[in-house]
């Protein structure tokens, strides 16, 4: 009988023989860079402690000099977005070709979406309900590691940005440029309205705005617009986006960080302010720029079958990276040591163990639960 990781690899290398000519592999390829860039971010570059009886993941990007620039190229989960607006314009239009509707296409992708995050949630209520009863004293993990959950937000904004594609793709084919200018122009009035009026729900109303203008962006990638204004046109979408981000931080309202620091508990993520947005514009700039050179990489089957096996489980991968490092937290702590809370040396030295001690921990949590992700995919 044949095992299963050769018959894994057997069913990547059918999907790899069975890639499309004219398929871009680059966005494929973005989509694990973005994920992978957030999962690696939360084992290694947060400062794990325990606070008021609960995890939490404070940020030391203020302990490097000038670390507040790498936020703007690291903070990337907007580029995931991108890649969205590019994948839900390309499946959608596919549908309405064969005669296909919105309730066609949000079942299907919703379907994808819902499916492996209801495993995860079962599964931890599940451990949550059977911990109550063998442990009387036992606090829900909503109380003591509410990290988490934290990729839920993330998947509320996917969730209300596939829930418009039907509208928004018709508002870019009809309105393009013009479409994304009057987005962009409500974006900063809403926050000129939080900031400047004081309207604090107004943060959350750009949190549904902001990642809807990002993932029209993906829309101009799908048409072929970046292509046809060339790299002149691509670096002048950088070079106008970093000048925006160096004016725009250098008010008093928005820090230059793109994420919250133990100096600056001040997130530009959630609530969502227009920073992300032109923070979005740079990171697709650079993408455009760097993609040719990326195309006869991707060609190689090793490099192809590597994106593919990634991308197939990825959704499964960013709902239990942070499971799998409370999982090593645990064990470290069992074996009598204690998680460093300040950015010394020692807590440096001790990224290796970070990165790869929860890799290790998040196999058998794929193992289990990618099957669920992959019939979805299938299907």
């Amino acid at each position: 009988m044949v095992g299963l990781p050769q018959r894994l690899s057997d069913e990547l290398d059918d999907y790899v023989d069975r890639t499309p000519t004219d398929r871009d592999r680059f966005v494929d390829l973005l989509r694990v860079v973005s994920i992978g860039v957030v999962v690696v971010w939360h084992w290694v570059l947060s400062i794990t402690q325990w606070r008021d009886g609960a995890l939490v993941m404070p940020n030391p990007i203020d302990a490097v000099p000038g670390g507040w620039l790498a936020t703007w190229a690291l903070q990337i989960m907007p580029m995931f977005f991108l890649v969205g607006g590019f994948a839900n314009h390309a499946g959608w239009s596919s549908l309405r070709r064969d005669g296909g509707g919105a309730r066609e296409f949000l079942s299907s992708r919703l379907r994808r979406l819902l499916v492996p995050t209801g495993a995860f949630v079962v599964a931890w209520a599940l451990f949550d309900t059977l911990m109550r009863v063998a442990w009387p004293g036992y606090r829900s993990m909503l109380e003591w590691a509410p990290i988490i959950i934290t990729p839920f937000w993330f998947l509320a904004a996917y969730f209300w940005v596939l829930l418009l594609v039907p509208v928004t793709v018709r508002l870019h084919q009809a309105g393009g440029v013009l479409t994304l200018t009057v987005m962009a122009a409500i974006i900063a009035l809403v926050d000129v309205g939080r900031f400047q009026l004081g309207i604090e729900w107004f943060g959350f109303l750009n949190s549904a705005l902001v990642f809807v203008f990002i993932h029209q962006l993906g829309y101009f990638y799908r048409d072929g617009t970046y292509d046809r204004i060339g790299w002149r046109g691509q670096l002048a979408i950088v070079l106008g986006a970093v000048a925006g981000m160096i004016v725009l931080t250098s008010l008093p309202v928005y820090p230059r960080s793109m994420v919250a620091t133990r100096e600056i508990d001040f997130s530009h993520m959630w609530p969502t302010t227009a920073v992300i947005g032109v923070v979005a514009l740079m990171q697709t700039g650079v993408a455009m720029l760097v993609r040719p050179a990326l195309r006869g990489w991707l060609e190689l089957r090793r490099v192809w079958k590597s994106v593919v096996a990634i991308n197939a489980v990825i959704l499964t991968i960013f709902l239990w990276h942070m499971t799998a490092k409370v999982v090593v937290i645990g064990v470290y702590e069992a074996l009598g040591l204690a998680l460093l809370e300040e950015p010394t040396l020692g807590w440096w030295l001790q990224r290796p163990l970070w990165l790869l001690a929860p890799a290790v921990v998040l196999v058998p949590f794929v193992a289990l639960f990618a099957p669920l992700e992959l019939r979805g995919r299938r299907r």
